[in-house]
């Protein structure tokens, strides 16, 4: 795992930070958005909810605080764009909001933490799903059979795979030197924050982990969850949706590796 230079982040133009909504709240990122002069990116959602039509969205981004401390862009407001995918089993494309064009480097910053489809949520499901727009989240469910519809897909597996062959592929267009990614393992509940209502946390908050390795960086933060006291529901929950397998057929394709060194940089 590496450290990442934000002074060198700060001097680059046309930066972007992608971040789950709730449990990573305004003030415990604010400093962090405001010293990459950051824009926070969001793409709508395919399944109903508050967040699947732009101005709800828009909405609920200023109701949570975001709006306070960034500019807020819905990348799929105006459309979507396709970029290509190789090397993968399940996509041959991966369909992000327009506006993702308009940035050269990303901070993908997420809040780890249990998910219902996919086991866990880490660096990974967040921009797998988080940088598709509504179709291509669809796209991505459906392991590359559809591109409208249900978010349900049988077969479990084929799913994950997607969702790790869509990162390859946002990462192959963007260039991996122009990403980092930043896990933070706080509020551990065994649901995602994209729950209406998520179970309350029963892990005490580990810490902040950061690589340009996204494959690297969840897979550091899975293995932490397996040493955390309180870990039995969360651990059920990557276990029994067949978790890890996103990070199995990530390292397949090239996306990243599962080796990893933690490096503390505790004062």
């Amino acid at each position: 795992m590496q450290n990442w230079d934000f002074d060198i982040v700060k001097q680059k133009a046309d930066r972007n930070i992608d971040c789950d909504r709730k449990n990573l709240r305004p003030e415990l990122i604010g400093d962090l958005v405001k010293k990459v002069d950051g824009t926070i990116v969001e793409c709508n959602t395919a399944y109903g909810g508050s967040r699947s039509s732009s101005a709800m969205h828009k909405q609920v981004a200023a109701d949570h605080g975001f709006t306070a401390i960034a500019d807020f862009d819905l990348m799929d407001e105006e459309g979507e764009v396709e970029w290509p995918m190789t090397g993968g089993t399940r996509l041959d494309k991966v369909i992000v909001g327009s506006h993702a064009e308009n940035y050269a480097d990303w901070v993908i910053l997420s809040h780890f933490k249990g998910h219902a489809m996919a086991g866990f949520g880490g660096a990974i499901k967040n921009v797998g799903i988080g940088i598709s727009s509504a179709s291509g989240k669809v796209y991505v469910h459906s392991a590359g059979t559809r591109t409208s519809g249900s978010i349900m897909h049988s077969d479990q597996d084929a799913w994950l795979e997607a969702l790790a062959e869509m990162v390859s592929g946002f990462s192959s267009h963007v260039g991996e030197d122009h990403i980092i990614y930043i896990n933070v393992m706080n509020r551990l509940s065994v649901d995602c924050d994209c729950s209406g209502n998520p179970a309350e946390p029963d892990i005490h908050d580990i810490g902040i982990l950061a690589s340009t390795d996204p494959v690297a960086l969840d897979q550091a933060c899975v293995d932490l969850i397996y040493q955390a006291e309180g870990n039995e529901s969360l651990v059920n929950r990557m276990e029994s949706r067949h978790g890890i397998h996103t990070l199995e057929h990530a390292e397949k394709i090239g996306l990243g590796s599962r080796t990893y060194e933690l490096i503390s940089i505790d004062d």
